[in-house]
């Protein structure tokens, strides 16, 4: 890894210097990174979707880039573990059943122990909690925003695991093991994720990101603000100049990757896709 990699990260996180490992200081790098670094599959969408070794990502979110869950949290626990934290990766999924025990592998989750307590820890969610939340079964209030952890009984020839249940939510339901996981094991599942015309990456472009007060979406050319207790604001991005300009000033991404032809190619994918939408709707 290049020298300055993990300063340049910190600074995108406004947090230069975090100080030593402490619940505090989690809990401000986790909020500061669902603030500043959004969620998003842009290079899915422009063909070029990087891959997901930590030391890539950390230097791509250090240069105002962003990514999925394999990045985000992948990144994330390579910086944690930078500043001495006692951080675990998990092998996780995200169901739309809020009955379904399945663990997919398409999440990567962490959970983090730290000041004599364990927390989970997920900044790859985009619509995930604002703040770590303490690794113990209960009901959960961020924001408004309402949550729960769970303990998730073993399926045949799985150990145990935790779920994280969100109603109402884009992620209802968020299985994952107790096991730690390595990198290797999400690798498959990524290459299926960023290819496959079956992966709902995609099919379908999303930036999400989240603060104290509520989570900004913009998937294809809807742009929505969910705050809790409201009923979510939607409009339509007007054009090609909003739309790029919505994905720098709302979502903090950066736009030095993408050269004329890629912003070009990327609206019309994006604007073609809306049309089609709308017409099914019709």
């Amino acid at each position: 890894m290049t020298t300055g990699t993990y300063p340049d990260y910190l600074r995108r996180l406004g947090l230069a210097d975090p100080g030593a490992p402490s619940a505090e200081g989690l809990f401000a790098l986790q909020r500061a990174h669902l603030e500043r670094i959004a969620y998003d599959n842009v290079d899915i969408h422009v063909g070029r979707p990087p891959g997901i070794d930590p030391a890539l990502s950390v230097r791509r979110l250090g240069a105002g880039f962003g990514g999925y869950c394999f990045h985000l949290n992948g990144a994330f626990a390579a910086l944690l573990e930078h500043l001495g934290y006692d951080v675990t990766r998990h092998l996780g999924g995200v169901e739309d059943d809020a009955a379904s025990r399945v663990v997919n592998g398409q999440h990567l989750t962490l959970t983090v122990r730290v000041d004599g307590a364990a927390y989970w820890v997920d900044a790859g969610l985009g619509d995930g909690p604002y703040e770590p939340l303490p690794l113990r079964e209960g009901p959960y209030e961020q924001g408004g925003f309402h949550c729960a952890l769970e303990r998730l009984d073993p399926l045949e020839g799985e150990g145990p695991g935790w779920s994280y249940l969100s109603p109402g939510s884009s992620t209802p339901r968020v299985n994952f093991r107790d096991a730690p996981a390595t990198t290797a094991d999400f690798e498959e599942m990524h290459t299926w994720l960023t290819t496959s015309p079956d992966s709902p990456f995609v099919r379908t472009l999303a930036l999400l990101r989240r603060d104290a007060d509520g989570i900004d979406v913009m998937r294809g050319r809807v742009l929505s603000r969910v705050s809790a207790g409201k009923t979510a604001e939607k409009r339509e991005v007007a054009g090609q100049q909003e739309f790029f300009e919505v994905m720098e000033r709302v979502f903090r991404r950066s736009l030095a990757d993408l050269t004329a032809a890629d912003r070009d190619a990327l609206w019309a994918r994006v604007d073609e896709a809306h049309r089609r939408w709308r017409a099914s709707r019709a």
